[in-house]
This record gives C-alpha cells, structure tokens and sequence, in this order.
C-alpha cells in the first residue's frame, strides 16, 4: 500500500506522546481514522481547547484555567507545609489522598546534566519567594527517587537550610503487600532508613 502523507503526519503526531512507539502510534492513528466525524472534531477540539486555556499558575507552578490555580485561590490551604515536585502531574497523586491540605511548588524539572537541566533552570527563584511571602515553614520534597530526583532533592535541601526552612523528603520503601524477596537492593536500604518506632 502507497504511503499516505496525513497519515504518516498523524503517527509522527502520536509518537511525540510520551511512551508512545511507533506501533501504539500506528494504532492511535487508525482509531482516529475509524472514528465517526463527529467523534474526531471533538478530540481536536479538546486538545485545541486544552492547549489555549490551561497554563501554568504564575504563583506555583500548577496547571490552572484562571488567573491561579484552585490550590492557591483556596484560603483553606495551609501555607506553612509545601510540597516540592518536579512536574505538575506529580502532585495529582497527594491531592487524591484528600490528607494533603498545604500547598505546592513545581521546580518544572529535574537536575539533569546530559539533558542540559542544572540547578538554574528549577523554579528556586520562586519559590524562595514565596517562602517569605507566604510565610512556609516546611517543605517536603517530593521528587522521583531516582539519580537525578536524589540530585533535585539535594540540591533544594542545600539551599533551603540557608534560608532556615525545614526541609524534609518523602520516605520511600517497601509498598504495601510487597513481598521482601521481590524487593531490589535500593528499595530495601531506603525502608531501612526510613523505619519508625513501633
């Protein structure tokens, strides 16, 4: 079968989704091409949509339709306890909890020298900021354990005891209903950092 352009224009499309390979974006591509018209304008429209009105709230971070977002317009919010991420999507996950009452702030990356991000490419202007305007008191960082989020962590850490601020990060080990010889090396010695008095 001859290649047709617009379709190739739309797996191209698909594939610039994050996890999407060329096969998931064949497949996306078809779906598309099997949906009812009517069907079809309205996901262009809802990404249209998504693209025009949904923007970063210029307080911390989050995405937000309004002027900020719902977590800084609420006057409920705890202000002294801030949770640092790296990515907006990373605080749906404690705003799910529905425990999570303070604020956040989204650094918009991680430290990441072989993808040019360093220190001065994260949100720690803003944040400093907002630590004396808002009166925080302690932040919890909340970035992935990983090589860079570890270097992300440690980095904030560092600036934040200047400031006088607590600082503190998420503990991480063995998920519930894990079973121990499942668990990697990593895992293991984090869970046994991070243990409690019973």
């Amino acid at each position: 079968m001859k290649d047709l352009p617009t379709y190739s224009a739309l797996v191209d499309s698909f594939s610039k989704l994050p996890g999407v390979g060329t096969k998931t974006a064949e497949r996306m591509a078809y779906a598309v091409l099997e949906m009812k018209e009517e069907d079809a304008l309205e996901f262009s429209s809802a990404i249209k949509a998504a693209k025009e009105k949904v923007h970063k709230c210029p307080n911390c971070g989050l995405y937000a339709e309004g002027e900020l977002c719902d977590v800084c317009n609420d006057p409920s919010r705890d202000h002294s306890t801030c949770i640092v991420v790296s990515y907006p999507k990373d605080a749906l996950a404690f705003e799910k909890l529905n425990d999570f009452h303070g604020v956040y702030h989204v650094l918009g990356g991680v430290i990441a020298p072989s993808k040019g991000m360093g220190g001065g490419d994260l949100a720690i202007d803003s944040l400093l900021d907002r630590i004396d305007k808002e009166g925080i008191k302690e932040v919890i960082i909340a970035t992935n354990p990983t090589l860079e989020g570890e270097t992300t962590a440690l980095f904030v850490a560092r600036i934040l005891e200047k400031k006088g601020v607590t600082a503190s990060r998420l503990a991480y080990g063995l998920p519930m209903g894990a079973s121990l010889d499942y668990a990697d090396s990593l895992t293991l010695t984090k869970a046994l950092e991070g243990r409690k008095k019973i």
